[in-house]
This record gives structure tokens, C-alpha cells and sequence, in this order.
């Protein structure tokens, strides 16, 4: 029994207890399949500098090009999810009061953060898949079942460190100034990762700057998956996983102090 205002009230079943969290995450998925204005350049925007640059342009730079960009393009478009998926809504979630209800009702406290990751990795996978299909159906490019099961793998989970940040920049900005910082967040820190040019392009400083992004680790990651790494997964998985947690510790420390 759980003892709330003075009354007693019945502590959740296990069953409710996961169905609390199931309902939550299909209502947070739901949320955004009814944006379009999220949902179509979450996908396309990806898509469409892949096949511009990455099939179309780089096709002719090197064999090996098209298949390079995968890995690059696929972190680029992962990383959309968790931080406007996570930073733009909570911030204009906080700003409208909806944090505040979902708090008053009888849910566990996790839940909301667990359906917005939900529906991150959800998109994560859609982008996932499509640029797969534009890689071996347009751009030629040969993977193995092994290959593309561990570049997808490595995308859906990839994308919860920019969930962790996002959530961070959801308790720090408003919501009408959330756009604006994710955007100066998600742009900068994909041209300093490499995932627009390769690193070794890039002058020796900025080069120097791109083990700082998460990013950096993740795209590091989809080319061993399609077999054109470096080795040092495992660094990269910690790092990440580093990242994941240092920015969940302060969004949840911002969470209680303010709201």
C-alpha cells in the first residue's frame, strides 16, 4: 500500500506497471506519427543528403564512398530524434504545464522520458532502414546480413545518447528558443564530427575537436558495423554510454530543482 495525502491507495501490479509504460510509450508515438511538420524531415532530411551526396556525388570520388557515407549519413540522421524528439517537446511540454499533469497522474515517473525514447528508437529505426534501402537499391552497396543487422542495431541504440543530451537542452530552454539551440547543437556538432567531410579533410584544430561529440563515437561505431572501422569499439561504446549518462544525471538534477 502506498500512503499519498494521508489516504491509502493500492501500489501497481506488475502488470499495470508495464502496461503503464506500454500505454505511454504508444501514446508518445502516436503524438508524433500526427506531426508531419516532425516526422517527414526527420526522415527525408537524412535521405535526401545521402542520395545528393552520398550516392549521386560520391559515386565518383571513390568505390568505397557510397558505402563511407552510410555510416555517416545514418548517425546524421539518428541524431534528429533524440534531440528535437526530446529537447523541443520537453521544453514546450514544461512551458505549457504538461510535465506538471503527467507528474499528477497515477503513472510511474519514468514513464514519459521511457515513451519519448521509445518513439526516438522507433524513429531511429525508420531512418535506419531507408537508408539502407537507398544504399543497396540506388547506390549499389553490398552488406552482408551480419553487416546491416549490426549497422541497424547500432543506429536504434545510438540514438539514446542524443535523447540524454536532448533532455538536457529540454530543461535548460523555453519553448520557442528550443528550436533554435537544438539546431545549434545538431549542426555544428555534425560538420566537427566528420560526418559531412571526413575528419582528415579538416584542419589539424578541428580535427582535434571531433572526439568531444558524441557523434564522433557513434559514427565510428556504424563503420565497423559496415566493416570499415578502426578498431577501439569497445572505447567508443563507453565513451557513449559515458555521455548517455552524464547527461541524464544533469537533466534529472535540472528536473527536480525547477520543474
Amino acid at each position: 500500500m502506498n500512503v499519498i495525502d494521508g489516504t491509502a491507495t493500492p501500489a501497481m501490479s506488475t502488470g499495470q506497471l508495464v502496461n503503464a509504460y506500454v500505454q505511454e510509450a504508444r501514446a508518445e508515438i502516436i503524438r508524433y506519427l500526427r506531426l508531419p511538420g516532425f516526422l517527414l524531415p526527420t526522415m527525408l532530411f537524412p535521405s535526401v543528403f545521402y542520395l545528393m551526396f552520398g550516392i549521386v556525388l560520391a559515386a565518383h570520388n571513390s568505390p568505397d564512398a557510397t558505402r563511407f557515407l552510410l555510416a555517416s549519413y545514418g548517425t546524421f540522421g539518428v541524431m534528429a530524434p533524440g534531440l528535437f524528439g526530446f529537447g523541443v517537446s520537453l521544453a514546450i511540454d514544461r512551458e505549457h504545464g504538461l510535465l506538471t499533469l503527467k507528474r499528477a497522474l497515477p503513472m510511474p515517473p519514468a514513464a514519459y522520458l521511457v515513451g519519448k525514447m521509445c518513439m526516438a528508437m522507433m524513429m531511429a529505426a525508420v531512418v535506419s532502414v531507408l537508408m539502407l534501402c537507398l544504399a543497396h537499391f540506388v547506390g549499389g552497396v553490398q552488406l552482408g546480413a551480419g553487416n546491416i543487422a549490426a549497422f541497424f542495431v547500432t543506429e536504434v541504440l545510438g540514438v539514446l545518447p542524443f535523447c540524454s543530451l536532448g533532455l538536457l537542452v529540454g530543461t535548460l530552454a523555453k519553448g520557442q528558443s528550443a528550436p533554435g539551440l537544438v539546431n545549434l547543437i545538431y549542426l555544428p556538432m555534425a560538420f566537427l564530427s566528420g560526418l559531412w567531410f571526413p575528419l582528415s579533410m579538416m584542419p589539424k584544430v578541428l580535427q582535434a575537436l571531433g572526439p568531444i561529440w558524441p557523434a564522433y563515437h557513434l559514427d565510428q561505431l556504424a563503420l565497423s558495423a559496415i566493416g570499415m572501422g578502426q578498431g577501439g569499439e569497445w572505447i567508443h561504446v563507453l565513451v557513449l554510454v559515458g555521455f548517455t549518462a552524464v547527461f541524464l544525471s544533469l537533466a534529472a538534477r535540472r528536473l527536480r530543482r525547477v520543474g
